[in-house]
This record gives structure tokens, C-alpha cells and sequence, in this order.
């Protein structure tokens, strides 16, 4: 098997004892180690994304004197930015977890990380608002699709008891992407304050650090040579597809919706995973927006030139985003024990309520710098331990011919919703909560009020299935 040992039993005989990870062989840890990588560099390139995305609007935008001040103008078109980029996840995550049931894990899995990698270089030679929007939606196809056939791959190969920890670890290596895009945003952003970029070979503008940032996304093509080379597709997808002239086929829409048992976990686990992406993508991770708001007037009021205070800012928000993610790996990882522990619904019931009261915390309260060392970890533990949730629970919900496509279903249709609720903050920010009706912060009460978006995940839990201890279905 391309130099690895046979597989080890999918399913033991006996229930084994001693670490899940003393179950895995060579070849078990060589999967492993590219889906989780694949998910990593995946999960980079969303966090660089999100810490480019300001800078990246001021320089891309050109505003016409008399209009919205530039700050708006950024704010509005971040936003449009951002909710494009979710519709291109959203859209690549149905199709190619589709494909991923009907043509295989590992061949998808290599089509997607070439396409985000591809196109998150691309971004780097934006010219406007619309050419950035265009390459971030083709980024989105890639970043979509990924996950999909990730965790059903890990899934179909690891050994039963070893599986849940085994996805949770996976996810929680995601929080390690999101970590190193903000170390990249803090070491090109220092250097950019020190006229680094400013006389580059090739040409005679300066060059702004986020679009060193995104040529730095391209690095995961590399891993696809990886994948090509030694990765095969899981036994048990290779057995369905052979059974598929029995009448069974692989990535069938109509079956999802057509059987009542696949519907129900489809719809199910759709409206789990619609609480967590709103709330980390509608909330969470505009998290760093309300420190640029909250810390520039405090670095206005101490007198601090615009330039100062610009690159404070980055380095702030660079913080923020690492104590954030550091919180979120040990959430995700801490999620698959406490789910082997008490099970699935149960573990989802306090992570939605963790969620929810841990980013009221955050929006309401975070005021002085220290605050960022010990709110963010708690809000980002709390709230991308739900993600670990996913990366376990969903895979045990559909069958072999169905698994890509239906955790593609729960885990990226719900981003549609997403994209237009990134703009139920601002709306809630500029016309709800407004400075003009007395509002005197109105993020912080329009972060307060989309925190409740996690009571979603709290009402459908009663209608999804418990399946700790199950095997995998058929």
C-alpha cells in the first residue's frame, strides 16, 4: 500500500484499551496528517482572508470626496467581500462533496487544494473591488469543498473507538492555520511599518503586505504533490461504488432528501451547523473590528500619529486573532473527550450555551488591552469547540454513498444564510443600535443581539440523532 502497512480493522472485534492513537498504524497517522493539513493550510487562507480584508478595501477602493466616510466605505465593502467569499464556500462545498461520494476522497481532496491555493495567489494581484471579490469566490470553492471529503475520509479509514478523537484532532489543527495567518499579518505588517516592501524588484510602487499575505496562501499547493503520490480511497468507499449496480448511487441528492431518515440528520445538523458559522463568521471573528474600534480611540485620545496607530493596531488585532484561536484549539480538541464522555447532544447543549454567553462577554465588556489575554480565549474556545462537534458528529449521520455529500450539506449550506447575516451586524450596528438614537457603541449591543443566534443550535438538538458508540452507517 505506496510503502505504508495494511490497514488496521475498521470496526475491532473487541473494544480496545489504553490512547485511541495506539490503534493507528503508518498508514492510519499518513491520512491523518494530509487531511489535517489539507484542513490547516484550508483554514489559513480563511484567516488570512479576514485579517487582509480592511487593508485590503482601503487600498482597492477609490472614494470620491463627499461621499460615506472611508471608514464606512471600507466597513460596507468588507462585508460584500466576505459575504461572496461564503457563497463560493457554500457553492464548493455542495458540489464537490457531491463528487467526493461519486469519484472519490482523495481526488477531490487534491482538486480542492490546488483551487484554493491557485486563486489565493491570485488574489494578490487584485486590481479592484470586483476582481478580489471574483478570485476570493473561486478561493471559496476550494476552501468549501475541502472539509467535505477531509472528514469523510478520516472517518472511513481510522479505526472505530479511534475516529472521534481522531476528527477532533483534525479540526482542532485548524485553529494552528488560523494561528500562523495571524503570526504572517503580525511579521508583514511590522515589516511593511519598516519600508520593507517599498522598493521591491519588478516594480516601482510600494507593495502593501496583504498581498504578500495571499502569495504566501499559495504554499499548500505543495501538499497536493503529497496527496497524489501516496494517498489512496478508503476501503469502504471503494466497496460502495462497486455495490452502486445494485441500485445504490453514490452522491445522490434525491436519496438525501428522499429517504426520511438521511433528511432528517441532513436538516438536522444543517441547523447545528448554521448556529456555529453565524456566530463565528457573523460575530466571532468581527471580533477584531470591534478592538480596531474600541483601541483607536483610545490611541486617538493619547495623541498617537495615524501611522502609529495603524500599525498598533495590526499588531493588536494580530494578537487577537492568535489568543482567539489558541482558545479554539484547545475548545475543539477538549470536545472530542467530552463527547466520549457524556455523547454527542449533550456536549452540544453546553458548547451552544458556552458560545452564546462567552461572546455576549466579549462584545459587551472587552475595554482595555489586557482583556484581549483571557476574553478571546475563553469566547474562541467556546465557540469553535462546536466545530469539533461537526468534524465528529456529522460523518456519523449519512451512510458510505452519502457521507461527503450530506456533512457538505449540514456544513456549508448554512454559509448562504451566513453571507447575508454579515450583514445583519452591520445593519443592526448603523440602524438598530445607532449612534443618531442614542446608542453610544453600537457594536457592542449588535454583537450582544446576534449572540442569540446560538440558541438555533439549542432548538434542533431535540431532533438529531445521538450516535456515540455506533458504527459508522450503511
Amino acid at each position: 500500500m505506496h510503502g505504508f502497512e495494511e490497514l488496521a480493522p475498521a470496526t475491532p472485534s473487541t473494544p480496545a484499551s489504553g490512547p485511541w492513537h495506539r490503534e493507528l498504524n503508518r498508514y492510519h497517522w499518513f491520512v491523518l496528517a494530509v487531511a489535517a493539513l489539507g484542513w490547516l493550510f484550508d483554514t489559513m487562507d480563511q484567516q488570512l482572508f479576514t485579517l487582509a480584508r480592511n487593508p485590503a478595501m482601503r487600498e482597492l477602493l477609490t472614494v470620491t470626496p463627499g461621499e460615506l466616510p472611508a471608514k464606512d466605505v471600507v466597513d460596507f465593502w468588507g462585508k460584500v467581500a466576505t459575504s461572496i467569499f461564503l457563497v463560493g464556500w457554500a457553492t464548493g462545498g455542495l458540489a464537490f462533496g457531491i463528487l467526493g461520494d461519486r469519484i472519490g476522497r482523495a481526488k477531490v481532496m487534491l482538486w480542492t487544494i490546488l483551487l484554493y491555493s491557485a486563486f489565493t495567489g491570485l488574489s494578490a494581484f487584485s486590481w479592484d473591488i470586483w476582481s478580489f471579490s471574483f478570485f476570493r469566490f473561486l478561493t471559496g470553492l476550494g476552501v468549501g469543498g475541502e472539509f467535505a471529503v477531509g472528514v469523510a475520509l478520516v472517518a472511513e479509514v481510522m479505526p472505530s473507538r479511534a475516529r472521534p478523537f481522531a476528527l477532533g484532532l483534525l479540526q482542532a489543527l485548524s485553529a494552528v492555520g488560523n494561528i500562523t495567518a495571524a503570526f504572517i499579518n503580525i511579521g508583514l505588517g511590522h515589516l511593511e511599518g519598516e519600508g520593507a516592501f517599498k522598493s521591491l524588484p519588478m516594480t516601482s510602487n510600494p507593495v502593501q503586505y496583504w498581498r504578500i499575505m495571499f502569495v504566501v496562501g499559495t504554499l499548500p499547493a505543495l501538499l497536493a504533490i503529497l496527496v497524489r503520490r501516496r494517498l489512496k480511497e478508503p476501503e469502504q468507499w471503494q466497496a460502495e461504488i462497486a455495490a452502486q449496480k445494485q441500485g445504490k448511487k453514490a452522491g445522490s441528492v434525491a436519496e438525501l432528501f428522499g429517504d426520511p431518515r438521511w433528511r432528517k440528520n441532513a436538516l438536522a445538523g444543517l441547523a447545528l451547523a448554521f448556529a456555529g458559522v453565524v456566530g463565528l463568521w457573523g460575530i466571532g471573528f468581527f471580533s477584531y473590528d470591534l478592538i480596531s474600534n474600541v483601541f483607536r480611540k483610545r490611541f486617538e485620545d493619547q495623541g498617537m500619529s495615524p501611522a502609529d496607530i495603524t500599525k498598533s493596531l495590526s499588531f493588536w488585532v494580530g494578537i487577537a486573532s492568535v489568543v482567539q484561536n489558541i482558545g479554539g484549539f484547545f475548545g475543539i480538541y477538549a470536545f472530542s473527550y467530552v463527547t466520549h464522555w457524556i455523547g454527542r447532544k449533550p456536549a452540544f447543549f453546553i458548547s451552544f450555551i458556552m458560545a452564546m454567553f462567552s461572546t455576549m462577554l466579549v462584545y459587551w465588556s472587552l475595554d482595555q488591552i489586557h482583556e484581549i489575554f483571557w476574553m478571546l480565549p475563553i469566547m474562541g474556545f467556546c465557540q469553535l469547540a462546536l466545530f469539533g462537534g461537526y468534524a465528529i458528529y456529522f460523518p456519523e449521520l449519512f451512510p458510505t454513498r452519502l457521507r461527503s455529500t450530506g456533512t457538505s450539506f449540514c456544513y456549508n449550506v448554512g454559509r448562504y444564510v451566513s453571507a447575508a447575516g454579515i450583514f445583519a451586524l452591520g445593519l443592526l450596528t448603523s440602524h438598530v443600535f445607532s449612534q443618531a438614537k442614542g446608542y453610544e457603541e453600537p457594536m457592542r449591543w449588535a454583537g450582544v443581539t446576534m449572540s442569540l443566534v446560538f440558541l438555533v443550535g439549542l432548538i434542533a438538538l431535540p431532533f438529531a440523532p445521538e450516535t456515540k458508540g455506533q458504527p459508522l452507517p450503511e
